[in-house]
């Protein structure tokens, strides 16, 4: 790879940094071809973006970006696969559900919402991770709770109470 393919290479590797929220890096180094190509049409499905990459450019990658990367880089050992998606846990489920069939892929770290995560422990906190719009979700849910609580009591009551005037105006009457 010449100098300027390089150089190339590790702008795009810091556009796809920089437009990316969600970044995992993991390590499949020892898949045969048939269960890494079922591991790429699964990210695929999953809708998480993924790429082999040269661990030497990621880190200038991470370097060039303007993010805090803080100790990611220090996981760039071996094979290296690099997945982006727009949900935060879709690459970790991802990678969950895929080693019921195979030991691998191994998470090396990932780059969630401006927080890094290090290590293959860590998988199980990401697929916790809820996304942006189950948070959303939630509130809306929060907030509207109190809402249907005080107006199904007005409605229950306010039966009773129009109820109650029926029946004194028919005493008067």
């Amino acid at each position: 790879m010449t100098r300027e393919e390089k150089s190339q290479v590790i702008e795009d590797l810091t556009a796809e940094l920089a437009n990316n929220a969600n970044i995992y890096l993991a390590d499949i180094s020892g898949l045969n071809a048939g269960t890494t190509s079922d591991f790429r049409r699964a990210a695929f499905k999953a809708n998480v973006k993924m790429a082999v990459v040269k661990n030497t450019l990621l880190e200038k990658a991470m370097e060039a970006s303007e993010r805090d990367f803080e100790n990611l880089p220090s996981v760039l050992k071996g094979n290296t696969i690099v997945m982006y998606s727009e949900t935060g846990n879709a690459p970790a489920k991802l990678i969950k559900n895929f080693r019921k069939k195979a030991e691998k892929p191994l998470l090396k770290g990932a780059f969630i919402e401006e927080a890094v995560y290090i290590g293959d422990n860590q998988l199980d906190a990401l697929v916790d991770i809820k996304s942006r719009e189950e948070l959303l979700g939630e509130i809306v849910g929060l907030l509207q709770s109190p809402a249907k609580n005080v107006v199904s009591a007005l409605k229950s009551s306010g039966g009773k109470l129009a109820g109650i005037i029926k029946t004194l105006s028919e005493k008067e009457g």
